[in-house]
This record gives C-alpha cells, structure tokens and sequence, in this order.
C-alpha cells in the first residue's frame, strides 16, 4: 500500500476563523485612526487619560496633607539627658568631687578615689592606662606580670597540676584537678602547672582558655617551681596585657587600702608597663591614664609621671 502524503493544509473552519480575526483587527485600527481624525479619543487613549489625572490627583492631596502638617503646632522636643544625668543620685554626687577638666596627680587622684566610692562593699580601685602602641603588632602586644607590694586585697585560691602535693596550695594534684575539670568544676582562680603536665590540659583548653586561667609561662604560671609561684599568687601577683585598643585595665588594690597603700601598688604597675615599652613605638607611648572605682566616677591623671 503507498505512503499517505503528508500534505500542509489547514482546515477550512480554522481557516476561516483565521481570516475573521484579522478582519476584526483591521476594522478596530480602521476605526481608531478614523476617531482620532474626527477629534474623538479611543478607549485605550480615554483609559490613559483617566490614570494620568488620577495620579495628578494624588500628587495634590499628598501637598495639601503636608501643607496642613506644616501649619499645625510644632511638639516641643525635651533635650536629650547628658551622661552624668542619667547616673545615679550616688554617682552624681561622688562625681561633684571631681573637678571637670582637671588633671590630677597619681597620688592625688588616688586619695580621691577613696572618697568617691558610693557603694557598699569594699570597692577596688582600678588604674586605666591608654598606650601608643598596635595590639595587632606581636612586638607591641604588650603582656606582663608583677607582684603588688601590698597585695590585691583579695582572697585567692590557687590550684597546682603537679604530681606532688604543694604545700600553701588550696587544691594539687594532676588526678584531683582532672576530676574538676571533667565535671566542668572550677575551684580556683589562679592554676599552676609543671611543664611536664601542660600536655595533659591541652585537652581542657576551651574551659581554662576563655577564663584567662590557662598556665602561661610568660605569666610565670608554668614552672618547676610551684611552691615559689604559690607564694607569689598569695602575695599578690597580677598579670596584664593591652586590650584590642591599646589600654591596660588593672586592679590596684581596695578603697580599704588609703591612699598610701594604694599609691605604692599603682607605682609598681607604671614602672612596670614603662620598663615593657617596645623598642618599635614611636612618640608618646603613655598617651593618658585614668583612676577610678568599682561604679565610681573616673578621675583624669597627669601621663607624665
């Protein structure tokens, strides 16, 4: 039997559908140009026409609300409270001892602290030194340790992981402090370590790290000679570093102390922080230092000395 031939030819009834269509698209444009001629507009000219007054529309009543909101009576505005107005009745009047814009000397600023403390407890006294140095530089990280003269004022446990027990220690022993640090217990504020053991709190580094109470041998918390590294965490030993500004923040000692006693720890820790000066800081390199109490006022004191 022969193949059909495939032919292309449209049905008469779609044809026809075809031809009235276009018909129909003729007669509309036909239509449209001849309304246009005679000064009519067509339905998608008169539907623009509309849109374009409607937004004009618009356009004037947002004008008329802004007009209206201009004529009415302006709000009065409150002036924003200053920082020392916001504070306590305590603070501000521990503050009225300062003398704003006077720089004090370090003895001076420290006998005043001791008499703008509004709290209860026993404050600390604390010395904020702002320094020319870059963090981000190693050599100019600065980090030290140093023993009060007349202590912190503060009751520390001191924990040793070493084999042996170590006499004036509050908790030793490698097996005891593990124990501790499994149950995520921690008992002391201050941890020294053999350097044989360090090894063995690798394993509690997230714990210890974030608490600063990681052995460091640059804190003089690693060593072999536990029992001298014991007495000196008793006696008052304190270690600083920069923060990512620039400035040291340490604790001198308490509002108990006075003046004197106060003077002597915070002398010890300038000479400290003077005698660590990297040799690559250019310019001033103690740009400015501030004394101040737990929730006191700050007492601004001379760089120089």
């Amino acid at each position: 039997m022969a193949a059909a031939k495939k032919t292309n030819e449209v049905p008469a009834e779609v044809a026809d559908e075809i031809v009235n269509a276009q018909a129909t698209e003729v007669v509309e444009a036909k239509t449209d140009k001849a309304a246009a001629k005679a000064g009519k507009r067509s339905a998608k000219g008169i539907a623009e026409a509309e849109a374009k007054a409607e937004k004009v529309e618009n356009q004037e009543h947002r004008a008329e609300e802004k007009a209206a909101e201009a004529e009415k009576p302006k709000q009065p505005v409150k002036p924003a409270r200053s920082r020392l107005e916001r504070r306590g009745k305590g603070y501000r009047k521990a503050a009225e001892a300062v003398e704003k814009g006077k720089v004090y000397s370090l003895k001076e600023a420290l006998e005043l602290a001791t008499k703008t403390s509004s709290v209860k407890f026993d404050a600390s006294v604390e010395l904020h030194v702002n320094l020319g140095v870059d963090p981000r530089q190693a050599d100019q990280n600065i980090r030290a340790n140093l023993v009060l003269p007349q202590g912190t004022g503060k009751s520390i446990r001191v924990a040793v992981f070493a084999d042996d027990k170590v006499e004036g220690a509050d908790l030793s022993g490698v097996e005891a402090i593990t124990k501790e640090l499994e149950k995520g217990t921690i008992n002391f504020d201050i941890l020294v370590s053999t350097p044989a053991n360090m090894a063995k709190l690798g394993k509690y580094a997230r714990l210890l790290g974030p608490r600063g109470l990681m052995p460091n041998p640059k804190s003089g918390t690693v060593t072999t000679d536990t029992a001298k590294a014991v007495a000196e965490a008793k006696a008052g030993r304190v270690e600083y570093r920069v923060d990512s500004t620039g400035i040291v923040h340490l604790a001198v000692g308490k509002v108990s102390f006075g003046g004197a006693k106060l003077l002597e720890n915070a002398t010890a820790v300038m000479a400290s922080i003077r005698a660590a000066k990297p040799t690559s800081v250019k310019g001033a390199y103690v740009k400015s230092v501030h004394v101040t109490t737990t929730m006191g006022p700050s007492i601004t004191v001379s760089a120089n000395e």
